[in-house]
């Protein structure tokens, strides 16, 4: 039950990111000129950077909105990493609370934020040099089948009720199996020299909150180094990463973008070694 609680209260969380993302979607589509949308694109160059602040705040909202938002072509790949990159989930709350120092905390988030803006302007320098997908929001819309000729509201709920509810079915599978795993089997590889951050990383791949809580609290037992720590925190999207292969029907396109985000946080971790001495 406490499960089943949990799980329905980080779902009921997402919900206003989800419908306003959908809303602003369907405005787009509905309302907005050539002209605007030309001015939507050529902002593209302040993606990483503004991506990676936004991503800093606590919860998963601002990755749900960027794999929305990715699908439909409004913000590029290069934007989206920073987003993924820089989230910290449940990461930032639990340090707070546990009273770690200001200063590292800001070392922490602000590391994360880095690896955001960097990684995420390398990934816009590759991306610019090729031609850029136009803004395909009814491509999107045809995809869910949503109807969105009636007006804007009725599609953005339609949205938003389904994508919450999909969250929610895999959300409480993912709780009620981490619930059940014994994780002390995976402490003993986390603390060995690059194979923890590899296996942080994996474990930072789970769409889910429990990947953030569990490394943070494992960081603040003395069980792994900070390195170990970000490597996972890196990769960990929150369900942005779920809502992006719920979203998006190019699985192919979706695991490219799973392993340069696994392979940009496995560095950003191993860099931190020579940062966070």
């Amino acid at each position: 039950m406490d499960i089943l609680i949990d799980t329905i209260v980080d779902n009921i969380k997402l919900i206003p990111f989800l419908f306003i993302t959908y809303l602003c979607m369907e405005y787009l589509e509905h309302k907005t000129s050539d002209k605007a949308q030309t001015l939507i694109k050529k902002a593209g160059f302040s993606g990483p950077l503004i991506g990676s602040l936004l991503g800093a705040l606590p919860q998963c909202g601002f990755s749900v909105v960027a794999s929305n938002f990715y699908t439909a072509r409004i913000i590029g790949l290069g934007t989206l990493m920073s987003i993924y990159l820089s989230t910290s989930d449940e990461m930032l709350p639990i340090l707070i609370s546990s009273a770690v120092s200001p200063s590292l905390i800001a070392a922490i988030i602000g590391y994360k934020v880095l690896c955001g803006i960097i990684f995420g302007y390398a990934v816009y320098s590759v991306e610019y040099a090729k031609p850029r997908p136009q803004i395909d929001i009814e491509r999107f819309c045809n995809n869910e089948q949503c109807h969105c000729g009636h007006g804007i509201l009725k599609p953005a709920v339609k949205h938003t009720l389904e994508i919450s509810l999909f969250i929610f079915i895999v959300t409480l599978f993912f709780n009620l199996a981490l619930a059940y795993f014994d994780l002390h089997h995976f402490v003993r590889f986390l603390q060995i020299p690059l194979l923890g951050e590899l296996v942080s990383g994996i474990i930072g791949l789970l769409p889910n909150c429990s990947a953030s809580v569990i490394l943070t609290q494992l960081y603040l037992e003395d069980y792994i180094n900070i390195s170990t720590l970000l490597s996972g925190s890196l990769v960990n999207g929150g369900v942005g990463l779920l809502v992006l292969f719920r979203v998006n029907h190019d699985w192919h396109e979706n695991f490219k973008i799973l392993a340069l985000l696994y392979g940009c946080g496995i560095l950003g971790g191993l860099i931190s070694c020579l940062l966070f001495l």
